[in-house]
């Protein structure tokens, strides 16, 4: 058992290196001048992330910008917002060696919001769903492209250690060939959520859709064909689709996302489920990963059969702040390619029924 726990973390640890120093202990980077960065919107769900920006040794944050009055008053008493200076946009952009801005806008004004920052010469973190516009996502990806800046979406799971484990594992080939792959991610959504959601076709499964999407575009690349259903099932009503199934059709292999916003706990059933010729792996719940391993034959320090491995408690957005860094200072290319979130958005628009073509 020992020497399992061993091979198992040094085996995440591989996987989490690109990510690696974050937080706590001796860190080389420290030495290193701090990336200057600021914050467009509080409007956006995920808005506190900037939390971890601001506790990471690898940024300054020096401005926070809200043209709403209601929303900024709300947001000058919360932890995260604390103490930062307020301005505007534009003055925010012209801010002496500002090299990156987290875009975190209610769904509706992030791409305007992006743009205007790519247009100026920042990298981005843009949080999700990117936008109502395919167009204008592309077109934003484009001028990021040519100016060599980083777009990084804001997918919280993406160095979650479980799908992180869950990768490594289907890199090297312990699940044989993938088939099946499965993801759920709903929750039990309050009123006011529920109508502020929706104004967005495809209700929850356009909240909700992009992070399953990217978990499993990232395994298995883009979809043949993309088909999605929504309905709207609680009493309440608000008229938001709060019920919604995506299939993603390759040629060997059939994929499925669901989310819901009446499920109770549902948080407690997030998961992602891929199942190969040789193995089968869950991680759940993406919140507070475990993964449960199913191997036909021996593979590394694993029997053949079923195990369950626990892992370190997960806190978001530290790993996507800390990747940032590294990409930002040419240490690393990103993993998840300006192609990868074009992908990504334009199969969450088939699954919801959104023309793509605005």
């Amino acid at each position: 058992m020992q020497r399992r726990r061993e091979v198992l973390s040094r085996f995440i640890a591989g996987a989490t290196a690109a990510v690696a120093g974050h937080a706590g202990g001796a860190d080389p980077r420290e030495e290193q001048p701090r990336i200057r960065i600021g914050q467009i919107g509080v409007g956006h769900a995920h808005a506190d992330k900037l939390a971890a920006w601001r506790q990471s040794a690898d940024y300054e944050v020096v401005g926070i910008v809200e043209p709403d009055p209601a929303l900024r008053a709300r947001a000058e008493s919360q932890e995260p917002f604390a103490g930062l200076p307020w301005m505007t946009q534009d003055e925010l952009l012209a801010k002496p060696g500002l090299q990156a801005v987290l875009v975190e806008t209610e769904v509706r004004r992030s791409l305007d919001a992006a743009e205007a920052c790519v247009a100026a010469g920042k990298h981005v973190h843009l949080d999700k769903p990117a936008g109502t516009s395919l167009v204008q996502l592309r077109r934003v990806l484009d001028t990021a492209a040519e100016k060599r800046l980083l777009v990084q979406m804001g997918y919280m799971y993406r160095y979650n250690p479980g799908i992180v484990l869950l990768r490594r594992f289907v890199a090297e080939g312990w699940l044989g060939e993938i088939f099946e792959a499965h993801a759920a991610m709903s929750k039990a959504m309050s009123p006011l959520s529920r109508r502020q959601l929706a104004a967005y076709p495809g209700g929850t499964l356009f909240e909700f859709g992009g992070y399953l999407i990217d978990m499993i575009y990232k395994l298995l690349g883009p979809a043949e064909r993309v088909v999605g259903f929504t309905q709207h099932v609680a009493a309440a009503d608000d008229g938001l689709a709060d019920n919604g199934l995506a299939v993603l059709v390759y040629p060997r292999a059939l994929a499925t996302i669901r989310s819901s916003g009446t499920e109770v706990q549902g948080e407690r059933r997030r998961q992602l489920v891929v199942c190969g010729t040789e193995g089968t792996c869950r991680v759940q719940p993406l919140d507070n990963p475990g993964v449960t391993l199913t191997l036909s034959k021996p593979r590394g320090d694993y029997q053949a059969g079923t195990h369950e491995i626990p892992l370190p408690r997960y806190v978001r957005h530290h790993d996507d702040a800390a990747d940032m860094a590294r990409v930002i200072r040419g240490e690393k290319p990103t993993d998840f390619p300006y192609e990868h979130d074009f992908a990504v958005h334009k199969a969450l628009f088939q699954a919801c029924g959104l023309p793509l073509d605005v």
